[in-house]
C-alpha cells in the first residue's frame, strides 16, 4: 500500500524560496511517477509539476523556470523547490503517486505573505 507524506510548507515573504518534500512508502518507488498539486482557498486543486522514474519533468506555466522537482530513490523521497514565490502560490501543497493508486498525502500548508 502506498502512503505519501509531504512536509517543509510554511509562512514565507513574497520573492523568498521554499523547498517542499514528499516521503513515499511502498515499493518500488524508482519506478514510480510522482506528481505535486495545490489547492488554493476557494479554487480547484491544480496541478504543478510531476517526476517519473526515469526523471522526466512537467511543469504548469505558472511555476516553470520557479520550481524545481526531482527525487532522491535512496531516500524515497521527491522534493519541490520554489523559487521567487508570490502571494498566488499560497496554497495547501499536496504530492500524489501518478500511476495506479493515485493516492494523495494530507497536504502541506505554503502560505506567502508580507
Amino acid at each position: 500500500q502506498v502512503q505519501l507524506a509531504e512536509s517543509g510548507g510554511g509562512l514565507v515573504q513574497p520573492g523568498a524560496s521554499l523547498a517542499l518534500s514528499c516521503v513515499v512508502s511502498g515499493s518500488p518507488f524508482r519506478n514510480m511517477a510522482i506528481a505535486w498539486h495545490r489547492q488554493a482557498p476557494g479554487k480547484q486543486r491544480e496541478f504543478v509539476a510531476a517526476i517519473t522514474g526515469g526523471g522526466y519533468t512537467n511543469y504548469a506555466d505558472s511555476v516553470k523556470g520557479r520550481f524545481t522537482i526531482s527525487r532522491d530513490n535512496a531516500k524515497n523521497t521527491v522534493y519541490l523547490q520554489m523559487h521567487s514565490l508570490q502571494s498566488e502560490d499560497t496554497a495547501v501543497y499536496y504530492c500524489k503517486e501518478a500511476g495506479v493508486s493515485g493516492t494523495w498525502g494530507q497536504g502541506t500548508q505554503v502560505t506567502v505573505s508580507s
